[in-house]
């Protein structure tokens, strides 16, 4: 992790614009550094994937941006205003410097398309200038980076196995070789065994090409073992932002707490995941 700043989330707003408003992001900021992993946690509803949404400028009506900024630091030392990007800035933007892999991202294959045509797509879209030839190679790379083969493009989607189709995912989102990848709950529906490979290979490619995530997820335990720093949502609000260690060892909002003593020990009762814990029970019992 370096300390450039990649991204500048300052005093963001989403409303849900219907017949009684909703508020689903207050005031959020935050600094995303090059390099870094971000974390983001909290109770479904709570406003993490609308942020997401935000930020890639992918909300349709009702919702609505009504305040705050989110600048992005392009490498070649542009600072580009997301939420002033025009129709065909946002083409160029996308993919290229900022990817995403979707909620649900295993089931976002076209059935009906191999996945040689999805992957060249990208490149023919962005890339123009590239070959026929060359576009496949990259993607037979891709494949092959990701854990999946090259002996798979010709595929189609009901031909691999749930883990191949999010490393195809995966594999879609790293073509351009984005600054930043944003990852909303990639490892939904996986067995654990298979998301503890995917992420090991998230970590390893972030090494290996610099690039930065947004990782949103239910698993608050998951999130302290990947990121480098970690902001916890509720009610579309950040009410803490942190390191792992400290949001582990010294949870500063009760929010926190109570979703760090929600997950269970593998040989204690619920709330033994904390190491603190029972000296926090202890605490809380000599002071009633």
């Amino acid at each position: 992790m370096t300390t450039d700043s990649l991204l500048s989330v300052k005093n963001y707003n989403i409303v849900y614009q219907v017949e009684t408003p909703v508020h689903a992001v207050r005031n959020v900021s935050f600094e995303l550094g090059r390099g870094e992993i971000l974390g983001l946690a909290g109770e479904s509803g709570c406003g993490k994937t609308t942020l997401a949404y935000g930020i890639n400028r992918l909300l349709r009506p009702p919702a609505e941006i009504t305040d705050g900024s989110a600048i992005f630091h392009d490498e070649s030392g542009v600072d580009v205003d997301i939420n002033g990007l025009t129709v065909a800035e946002l083409r160029r933007y996308r993919w290229d410097k900022v990817s995403m892999v979707f909620q649900g991202a295993m089931n976002a294959l076209n059935p009906v398309i191999n996945i040689q045509k999805q992957m060249t797509d990208i490149f023919s879209t962005h890339r123009p200038e590239m070959s026929k030839s060359d576009r496949i190679d990259e993607c037979a790379d891709l494949l092959d980076l990701i854990g999946v083969g090259r002996d798979r493009l010709r595929s189609f989607s009901h031909e691999l196995s749930g883990g191949m189709r999010q490393r195809v995912m995966i594999a879609m989102a790293l073509a351009l070789k984005p600054q930043l990848m944003i990852m909303d709950e990639p490892t939904t529906a996986l067995d654990v065994l298979v998301q503890r490979d995917i992420l090991q290979e998230i970590s390893e490619l972030r090494h290996k090409f610099g690039f930065s995530v947004i990782f949103i997820t239910h698993d608050l335990p998951l999130l302290l073992e990947i990121s480098d720093r970690i902001a916890i949502m509720l009610q579309g609000e950040i009410v803490e932002y942190n390191t792992p260690e400290q949001i582990y060892r010294n949870a500063g909002h009760e929010y926190t707490d109570k979703l760090l003593h929600s997950f269970p020990s593998l040989t204690g009762e619920r709330g033994g995941f904390v190491r603190s814990g029972e000296a926090s029970a202890l605490t809380r019992e000599a002071t009633r």
